[in-house]
């Protein structure tokens, strides 16, 4: 039989090679669009409190979502993106998470 010779190992040190279902989810996106009830310092602070972005990052991204109509806000996995847009919600922004 051809699979006679395989050897599996489950070392610690040959798992961090494994992928994960995270890792295959890592082009997922926080999406938030513009409306016109938020002020750009509203939509600033939440990113900089949600996102972690710095005030500087938080004002252009603002731009970006006011001027486009909406902007990528985060990158990541799905777990990790969910607890933010529904913060955002929270706050009263427009977000969704897309693959």
């Amino acid at each position: 039989m051809l699979y006679n010779n395989l050897k599996f190992q489950t070392r610690e040190s040959e798992q961090e090679d494994v992928l994960t279902l995270d890792d295959v989810e890592q082009g997922v996106k926080l999406i938030v669009y513009n409306d016109d009830v938020n002020t750009f310092d509203w939509v600033i602070e939440c990113f900089v409190d949600v996102c972690q972005h710095t005030a500087s990052q938080a004002e252009q991204l603002s731009y970006i979502v006011h001027f486009n109509g909406k902007a990528t806000v985060k990158t990541g996995s799905k777990n990790d993106l969910k607890p933010m847009k529904d913060a955002l919600i929270d706050k009263g922004l427009s977000a969704v998470i897309e693959h």
